[in-house]
């Protein structure tokens, strides 16, 4: 597995490859606390963008985790965590 880290750049990335813009929304001000349908995406490109995470970061992501996380910050936090490398027992 990757040791990328996914950020508010990659998401933001995604977000725009998969779904666009909503006319209005300024993607580059401070989004991190901003409710996605307040970003003009709704659940639907929030499914295709968490389908397209998983393609390009070969990770699996719970539809609950997706609807769970209405915010960026919350988002990504959960994308990172499944990201991160799983401690082993020696």
């Amino acid at each position: 597995m990757s040791a990328h880290r996914f950020t508010l750049e990659d998401l933001k990335r995604i977000l725009l490859e998969g779904a666009g813009a909503a006319e209005g929304v300024d993607l580059d001000g401070d989004i991190l606390d901003t409710p996605f349908e307040d970003l003009g995406y709704e659940s639907l490109a929030m499914l295709e963008t968490s389908s397209r995470i998983e393609r390009e970061y070969g990770v699996t992501l719970d539809e609950d985790m997706v609807t769970d996380a209405a915010t960026p910050r919350r988002f990504i936090e959960a994308v990172g965590a499944q990201l991160a490398p799983t401690a082993t027992a020696a």
